[in-house]
């Protein structure tokens, strides 16, 4: 042990701990000792001696961490989102002491979006369990929004508005992270009688566990929106309208003394009912420019907020993401951005670097002056299940960001959902606590020994090699990952056939590797799990899905493109009657029929697969949604809620956000992505001549389809038939061995 001149003693928070190792081990667990010794820098030790494991740490979250550093690197076992609990530990194999120091002194963790596409109908199960995750992967910094609704309502009341007033402003549960961020309101609602009040309460459960294991969660603030009855009350200049993917909010002009009196309310409203770490996550221009283009129009923006929060919490820190710097760089000059930060004293700020593996700002900005700032990784958008990263490069900019003249004050985890990319967001996590310089040699041989066990079979390390140099290898060109996902969860169209040449640059940008390479790696998997077919239920059973999706994807993608080029190529622009000399049953030649059902075959083929894993099925989404309802409206807007966003988004014939969300669950790509692609294949003859005609027959069909899913949904999946094993050797053989696009 590392003398630091004060002797370890018990701290404080042993039971916290104690109770934490309960929950992943189970009650009958050997001695777990938990020691606190002061020093200069976060750290812990662990060492195991006799069958009983002493961990000696800074502070709480840093023994967490320990804990979980010796489950991992001596029991090969680990505390994955979707782990099986409790660990199969019988026995605490004896370890010398390790220590490890922290790289950096935060990890954040979530994105109001998370809690909109993964957590918003959880209940305390999900959530304590959610919790434990993040104190043994080190967050320290936690975005916590659950119970924000009942501060609001509470505020407003307040302010004057009437309880159906504000649950009305508030809007749908499903949405609440979008209306926190302010970019709507009155939308998908209202809110639930009974859900303030229950949420509530799972607010101060997940805040009260979050504390004891010594987080200091961040809490939402007030972003300068306001209900239209207080934009009527002051019309003119001191309210103005703003737009986000067409749907209108209200917010005040900052130099109205309304603007900093509602967010020191809000503020105050939050204290007295969820209690505060002093950090709230303000962002009042996310995916809005501000409404007057004035380069000091920002800055006023940050006064007036600031001087909400301290006129309620003298010791209040604004959390801020750099998200519109990158996202409306058009608008956010170099210029703008200083101007809105310099504005904010620097022991006001935390900046959170949102999208650091794909447009880190810091290297913009060098490194934000003065101001603390956290290194984000994002990955992905509106919780799509498809893989893919890539993790060397983001680990060269954690790196190159660690060495920066002013170094982040910590690495997080923005992504707007979870339960997808393993890999990277437990790369990225691990960077708290070490630093890691080549992926393939120091850091992957660690994280498949302990996703499937000591004496895991050696093909699943090379397997995992190979998804490394493929679809873990995202080449930067490829900006967004949208640019990367296929065409079987989008709104089907004709808008390709009139360019099939742009079309196939699309589908072959998406196979930036050497597909033969997929196929191997799959076969690796597969192979693994035939043979020991003991972690398929955990982790490598969801592995197996994933690198089937990641392959009938590209499948599809290139079925498409066929059906596409024979149509189109050569054929008429839209409107457009037949050339010369052609007939209108281009589509009825030799195998049209067939190849239209070999696209449909891949989407059965991969609904059966999904439909062997329980994490992929749609159906738990809406059972986990109807939990909370209490009435029948209750009911009516909690579906609604949870079929809407997956689908259209905001409105049917909106286009906005189309598909934002789509996922890959069994059920809902069974039937509703199926049927639309049926939809389109009836229309495909017609396009071929008639583009525009075609279109907007397909546009209306499809528009019938989406609001027969919002008031149906889809039938229960049946049962699923087999196992993931058999179902991934079965597409393996169908597509691996045949499909080359």
């Amino acid at each position: 042990m590392v003398d630091t001149g004060r002797e370890p003693s018990t701290p404080g928070w042993s039971a916290a701990l104690s109770a934490l190792a309960d929950r992943i081990l189970g009650p009958e667990h050997r001695t777990i000792v938990f020691r606190e010794q002061a020093g200069p820098e976060r750290f812990f030790e662990y060492r195991a001696e006799c069958g009983e494991l002493t961990v000696t740490a800074s502070d709480a979250i840093a023994a967490a961490v320990g804990l979980h550093a010796y489950l991992r690197e001596v029991c090969a076992v680990t505390v994955d989102w979707d782990a099986h609990l409790p660990l199969p530990v019988a026995e605490f194999s004896d370890a010398p002491t390790t220590r490890r120091t922290a790289e950096v002194d935060r990890a954040y963790y979530l994105n109001f979006c998370t809690t909109g596409y993964t957590s918003p109908y959880w209940g305390w199960d999900e959530w304590e369990r959610e919790v434990d995750w993040m104190a043994l992967h080190g967050i320290t910094t936690p975005l916590t929004a659950v119970g924000h609704e009942a501060v609001l309502r509470d505020a407003y009341a307040k302010l004057g508005l009437s309880d159906e007033q504000a649950r009305a402003f508030i809007g749908g549960p499903g949405y609440l992270p979008w209306h926190y961020m302010g970019n709507l309101d009155n939308f998908a609602g209202p809110l639930p009688a009974s859900w303030a009040d229950s949420h509530l309460e799972l607010g101060r459960r997940i805040l009260n566990r979050q504390r004891e294991l010594g987080m200091t969660p961040v809490l939402p603030g007030f972003t300068g929106h306001v209900p239209p009855e207080i934009a009527r009350e002051r019309p003119g200049e001191r309210t103005r309208t703003r737009s986000w993917q067409k749907l209108l909010t209200h917010v005040l002009d900052p130099a109205d003394p309304l603007y900093a009196e509602i967010g020191a309310q809000i503020t105050r409203s939050q204290i007295e009912l969820l209690g505060t770490d002093h950090l709230y996550a303000i962002d009042p221009f996310i995916e809005m420019v501000p409404v007057d283009a004035d380069i000091s129009f920002p800055g006023a923006v940050a006064d007036a907020t600031l001087e909400g929060l301290v006129r309620a919490d003298p010791e209040a820190v604004w959390v801020l993401q750099s998200w519109p710097f990158s996202y409306q760089r058009s608008f956010w000059s170099d210029e703008r951005v200083a101007a809105f930060l310099d504005a904010i004293p620097a022991e006001r700020l935390l900046l959170l670097d949102l999208f650091g593996e794909r447009e880190p700002q810091w290297s913009r900005f060098d490194s934000f002056g003065d101001k603390s700032w956290i290194w984000c990784a994002l990955l992905n958008f509106g919780g799509r299940t498809d893989p893919m990263a890539n993790l060397q490069r983001t680990l060269d900019g954690i790196n190159a960001a660690k060495g920066a003249r002013n170094r982040p004050a910590g690495i997080g985890l923005a992504m707007e959902a979870t339960r997808n990319n393993p890999a990277f967001f437990d790369l990225v996590i691990d960077q708290v606590w070490q630093r890691t310089e080549d992926v393939a040699p120091d850091w992957l041989p660690g994280f498949v020994r302990r996703r499937y066990g000591r004496g895991h079979d050696p093909a699943l390390l090379e397997g995992w090699r190979g998804l490394l140099a493929t679809i873990h290898s995202v080449p930067g060109d490829l900006r967004h990952p949208a640019d990367e996902y296929g065409v079987l969860g989008h709104r089907p169209h004709y808008q390709d056939l009139a360019d099939p040449e742009d079309l196939r640059a699309r589908v072959s940008a998406r196979v930036w590797y050497d597909w033969p390479d997929l196929i191997a790696a799959w076969e690796q998997l597969v192979g693994a799990a035939e043979r020991s077919p003991e972690p398929v239920e955990g982790a490598l059973g969801t592995d197996l899905a994933d690198v089937a999706m990641a392959v009938v994807l590209r499948v599809f993608d290139q079925r498409y493109l066929n059906l596409v080029e024979r149509v189109g190529a050569g054929g008429p622009r839209s409107g457009a009657g037949p050339r010369p000399g052609e007939g209108t049953d281009r589509t009825e030649g030799p195998g049209s029929r067939e190849e239209l059902n070999g696209l449909l075959a891949v989407v059965d083929d991969l609904d059966s697969l999904l439909a062997t894993r329980p994490e992929y099925h749609y159906q738990r989404w809406e059972d986990q949604a109807l939990a909370w309802a209490r009435t029948p409206e209750e009911r009516r807007v909690l579906i609604d809620n949870a079929r809407r966003i997956l689908t259209v988004w905001t409105t049917v014939g909106d286009g906005e956000l189309d598909d934002y969300a789509s996922r890959l669950w069994a059920g809902l790509v069974g039937d509703y992505y199926r049927s639309r692609w049926e939809l389109w294949g009836q229309g495909l003859e017609r396009a071929a001549t008639d583009r525009a005609g075609a279109s907007d027959e397909l546009e209306r069909a499809l528009a019938e389809r989406e609001e027969a899913f919002l008031a149906n949904g889809v039938p229960r999946p049946p049962r699923a038939d087999g196992d993931v094993v058999t179902r991934s050797r079965a597409l393996l053989d169908r597509y691996g061995r045949t499909e080359h696009p």
